[in-house]
């Protein structure tokens, strides 16, 4: 386990490197910040009485803590440390925080362990929990599921409303700030690869797709031995809880509605590479815009995955229902991130419409009806589909994986994939990252894959071995 020096603070930085220092933190360890959802009953944070919008108050900004103006009526729930939820559940630090809830550390005064307890912002509906208890089989065990267990479900009244609240086991952090400028061993790579892509596998057996595949949204497990700490050992191992005092702008007394001091999330987890065969253990979290095709259409205009991750399918046919494929696409570009360094598609200094771009680039021409409604093609493409003169070409798959995977581990230290396993790679990515969805392998499909059967399956099987 790490010391107590393993909480990173913001407060130390300037605020010019406050976005990259965010990218470390764990605010989205279980909710990615101000997605877009579809589970309320009505627009939180707005406070109108007729046709007169009443003036809420404002507070100091604090780094690395979530937006304090969420704690209004439809809202967060204030929580301080060391408050009993539901008479049962002592909090003992943040987790994390999103656009729909707030993720607390609480250890269980009945069972005697560590949970996380995710508190919804007032008068939702848990879409989560249900998709949740949809996929848990009878015979799920909180030590090996690949999906959060949820093992209890209540509702807690506060000044900003009724708030749907579930707790599921403690995860240490994502696998997007684990990996952050650090690249995973190859054994540990594989592994979490192959693990990966058996809990999207698992959620589609099951009828649903999650919908949102990306490295925020894949969790480490916490080891089992840190119910064996005490709050005190606890706080000896990691620290204190990160707390500043809230303030209002005009310097009045701050309303019920909003904490006393606000509580920057806490950081459990190693970096890639420091990461074991042992510690590789995830958690598919986040099934806040999941659904059934069987049951729910979701149409391509409404698909929120963000945008390096995003099937192409999304933006050319935005009338068309969504499948299990778009989990293959987005798994993809996952595989790809726990691989290398640097993404396969990015939107870091880019815009949609340059991502979309780097796509063709790489994998080469889309269909000829989508290519026909692909009102940018011209600032990127002539007429016989030759890049513009004067644009920054992206490379294709197989150049891309050097530069972007194979170079960093070279550099890095970190082994490389031998020609015949990149070989099988490429092969694998080439199926998954077709254009049209029904050219897509299924998950199953992809675990039967040369890649997958030769290289991953048995690094996954020696890390069962090991845990």
């Amino acid at each position: 386990m790490f010391s107590a020096k393993c909480r990173i603070s913001v407060q130390s930085h300037t605020r010019a490197f406050s976005s990259v220092v965010q990218s470390l933190r764990s605010p989205a360890l279980y909710e990615p910040a101000f997605k877009l959802c579809t589970n309320t009953l009505r627009p939180p944070f707005s406070a109108h009485f007729s046709s007169v919008k009443i003036q809420l108050p404002e507070y100091k900004w604090i780094d690395g803590a979530e937006n304090l103006e969420k704690y209004t009526k439809g809202g967060y729930h204030p929580v301080q440390i060391g408050d009993i939820l539901h008479h049962r559940y002592e909090v003992v630090d943040k987790l994390g925080f999103g656009g729909w809830s707030t993720v607390w550390l609480s250890h269980d005064l009945l069972e005697k362990e560590y949970v996380a307890v995710k508190i919804g912002i007032a008068d939702s509906l848990p879409h989560e929990v249900t998709t949740l208890r949809a996929l848990a089989t009878p015979t799920a065990v909180q030590a090996c599921e690949p999906i959060p267990l949820v093992l209890d479900e209540f509702r807690i009244q506060g000044p900003n409303g009724s708030h749907p609240c579930c707790t599921t086991p403690v995860a240490l952090c994502n696998l997007r700030e684990c990996s952050f400028s650090r690249l995973f061993r190859l054994d540990v790579a594989r592994t979490l690869a192959y693990e990966l892509t058996l809990a999207v596998a698992l959620v589609h057996s099951r009828g649903y797709v999650h919908g949102d595949i990306h490295l925020r949204n894949v969790l480490v497990r916490a080891p089992q031995s840190l119910n064996k700490l005490s709050i005190q050992q606890f706080r000896d191992e990691y620290g204190q809880p990160d707390l500043y005092p809230v303030e209002r702008t005009d310097g009045h007394a701050l309303p019920p509605c909003v904490p006393s001091t606000a509580v920057v999330p806490l950081y459990m987890g190693k970096t890639a590479d420091e990461f074991t065969l042992a510690d590789a253990h995830l958690l598919l979290s986040d099934f806040g815009v999941s659904f059934s095709p069987a049951s729910q259409v979701r149409l391509g205009q409404d698909c929120h995955t963000p945008v390096d991750f995003r099937p192409p399918e999304a933006r050319f046919e935005p009338n068309s229902p969504l499948s299990f494929s778009v989990d293959v696409w987005s798994l993809s570009t996952a595989i790809w991130d726990i691989l290398g360094m640097r993404a396969l598609f990015s939107s870091a200094f880019y815009s949609e419409r340059q991502v979309m771009c780097q796509i063709v680039d790489t994998l080469g021409p889309m269909p000829a009806s989508w290519l026909a409604n692909w009102e940018d093609r011209t600032d990127f493409f002539d007429d016989q589909g030759v890049p513009a003169a004067g644009r920054y070409v992206w490379p294709k798959l197989a150049q891309a994986f050097e530069e972007r995977v194979q170079k960093f581990r070279r550099d890095d230290d970190m082994g490389v994939f031998s020609p015949e396993e990149t070989e099988a790679i490429l092969e694998m990515m080439a199926q998954m990252l077709k254009f049209r969805p029904e050219e897509r392998p299924t998950v199953e499909q992809v675990l039967e894959s040369r890649w997958m059967v030769s290289w991953a399956l048995p690094d996954y099987r020696r890390g069962q071995v090991k845990s």
